[in-house]
């Protein structure tokens, strides 16, 4: 058997990139993880429901933005209050794109990265 673990998101700033996804998804950490150097820093995030984690790493000393190249991937999650996170979102300024056609939109992080937000479906 095979299943999905993590995704990771390369991240400058970690304390900034909690704070997002605490706010934005109500993510919170499960785990962390430090290089026996100090050179790196790991922080597993969960959505309290499911085994799946987003994990940030933050390396040490970078200051430069990661190259995310034309940003043609994304994470998705599902929620069954599309309304109430679509206003979250919207108050937060974080929504990047919107496909009405779909009925999905995407937020951004303060990394760039692009995260999708779909309506649960019967």
């Amino acid at each position: 058997m095979l299943q999905f673990n993590h995704f990771n998101f390369n991240v400058l700033d970690l304390g900034r990139s909690l704070d997002f996804y605490e706010k934005a998804l109500d993510l919170r950490p499960v785990r962390t993880k430090e290089g026996p150097d100090g050179s790196f820093r790991l922080l597993f995030l969960g959505d309290g429901s499911s085994s799946f984690t987003l994990e940030l790493t933050e390396v040490k000393g970078r200051t430069e933005p990661y190259d995310l190249g034309e940003c043609e991937f994304h994470l998705a999650f599902t929620t069954d209050d599309f309304d109430g996170m679509y206003q979250r979102h919207r108050d937060m300024g974080c929504i990047c794109f919107e496909n009405r056609d779909m009925g999905v939109y995407f937020i951004e992080d303060p990394d760039g990265y692009w995260i999708e937000i779909v309506p649960q479906r019967s």
